[in-house]
């Protein structure tokens, strides 16, 4: 295609937003008015790539739901939708096609009948699926975003750019499942669905119908419900082989699965204030689903009537199936209903039983994991705990060898000075001796004089002391007279007193 083709594509894309939306340009982030069908308004990020197309599915001049359409395999990647459903009424199937993907230039700004299209659109099937490429093979058309989840399926959920090649009972089973999902987990547990975002999408693998179509590998859906408060997010997937039931994934998990790990929901639908309690409620129901979809499996497998009933409603509502049931089949049915019913109790008990011991498997496998985990948990501890003792005693090395060179070299320091001190003293005996023995005579001539003033002094102190002494011993003797006298005087005069 020149560059003067792309340009007139990319203007009449351009103008086709701005007019109705049906294709969205490839410069645009989201799916312009459609982008109201995704979480907080923002598509998956990572799973677009070079030839995927952006289609905001409208019908009757009103947005139905979006989808990311790839060329290449001519199966849609991902188809995005909002869970609130109306009562399921009958259909008309009339596959529909998208004329702007072929056509560029197309003035149809809608889809239209396949029919109507080959007159009208250029190029028709260039680059996405026709009917005609179902024909002759063990595929139809099925739809990811089912008419019997929709309020539009007389026409928009029959578009080509929403179907994938699928097999009769896979279709059948896949339906089954979206429909229980829907109506005994997912709504219910979302408010009843006003606030429930829902993905479906197509993972391609290896073989495709007639060269053109590819052929899913597995079919997936992820479910965000943003309820404030009471949110939750979950996802399932579903591989195309006939014995596989669908399986319940976290949606974290489902992003791994899908080609370039994507972020389906932004923020991953809230992730921080999911509720628990409502999320185990939707995994009982979707044990309860998994559980009919392989009785009915069981049943396709051991019943030949139910095999060739399931083959020829597919697709269809159950009134139109029980129209077309002939009166031999009836008879057969009544007939066959004591041993099939008989055969499905035998089967709730076995399956009851090995459910049982898987139960019981389980709880013993997950207390020994437990007692493994915490051991483990504990060994951890303890190497970690002995290896920081280590890593401690390790670090302290350096400064304990610090603290003993200091101490080292403190006591040689001291050592030195005690030898200094000691040399000194030792040169100072010498000099001292010299010294003394210098001053001597000095001292001896200086104490001449002393020494005879001492002996002076001692001999004035004699004297002195002899005259103290004899000067003393007279006084005393003088005082002892007197005193004698003056008593014996005293007492002559008391007794002529009293002779008077």
């Amino acid at each position: 295609m020149g560059p003067a083709r792309w340009l007139a594509l990319s203007s009449l894309l351009a103008l086709g937003a701005l007019l109705e939306g049906r294709l969205v340009g490839e410069g645009d982030a989201g799916f312009g008015e459609c982008d109201q069908f995704f979480y907080a308004e923002t598509p998956p990020a990572g799973l677009a790539a070079e030839g995927h197309v952006k289609i905001c599915q409208r019908s009757e001049g009103t947005q139905r739901f979006a989808t990311l359409y790839s060329t290449r395999d001519r199966i849609p990647v991902y188809s995005a939708f909002r869970a609130p459903r109306l009562a399921p009424g009958g259909t008309e199937q009339r596959w529909l096609v998208e004329p702007q993907i072929d056509d560029p230039d197309s003035n149809l700004e809608e889809v239209i009948n396949e029919a109507d299209a080959i007159t009208s659109v250029k190029n028709l099937g260039g680059k996405q699926a026709l009917n005609t490429d179902y024909l002759d093979s063990d595929y139809q058309g099925g739809q990811l975003y089912p008419f019997s989840l929709s309020s539009d399926f007389h026409t928009a959920t029959f578009t080509l750019t929403n179907a994938v090649p699928m097999t009769l009972s896979f279709q059948e089973r896949w339906y089954m499942n979206l429909n229980s999902l829907m109506d005994r987990a997912l709504t219910p547990q979302c408010g009843g669905g006003d606030d429930l975002y829902i993905l479906t999408g197509a993972v391609p693998s290896d073989h495709n119908v007639k060269d053109k179509v590819t052929i899913p590998e597995f079919v997936w859906l992820a479910a965000c419900c943003a309820v404030p408060g009471g949110g939750w997010a979950m996802g399932f997937v579903k591989h195309t082989r006939d014995s596989d039931v669908i399986e319940d994934v976290m949606v974290k998990e489902l992003e791994k699965l899908l080609p370039f790990n994507p972020q389906l929901f932004q923020n991953n639908c809230g992730e921080k204030e999911q509720d628990t309690e409502k999320m185990k409620k939707i995994l009982e129901m979707v044990n309860q689903v998994q559980d009919e979809e392989r009785t009915v499996r069981s049943k396709e497998t051991s019943s030949p009537l139910s095999s060739t009933k399931s083959k020829k409603s597919a697709l269809l509502p159950p009134e139109a199936s029980e129209e077309r049931s002939s009166f031999l089949g009836k008879l057969i049915g009544f007939i066959a209903t004591p041993f099939i019913k008989l055969f499905q109790l035998i089967c709730y008990l076995v399956i009851g039983i090995l459910k049982s011991i898987v139960y019981f498997l389980w709880y013993v496998t997950k207390q020994v994991i437990n007692g493994i985990e915490s051991c483990l948990y504990r060994l951890g501890l303890a190497t970690i705990s002995y290896f920081l003792a280590i890593g401690e005693e390790l670090a302290s090395i350096p400064w304990k060898v610090l603290k003993v060179i200091a101490k080292i070299i403190r006591a040689i320091l001291r050592i030195l000075c005690c030898l200094l001190k000691a040399v000194c003293r030792i040169l100072g005996i010498p000099v001292r001796v010299l010294v003394d023995v210098a001053t001597f005579p000095v001292y001896t001539m200086g104490a001449v004089p002393v020494v005879c003033k001492d002996i002076a002094m001692g001999l004035g102190g004699t004297i002195s002391l002899l005259f103290d002494t004899a000067f003393g011993t007279m006084g005393g003797l003088f005082q002892v007279i007197f005193s004698v006298c003056k008593r014996i005087g005293y007492k002559v005069t008391f007794d002529n007193s009293g002779d008077l």
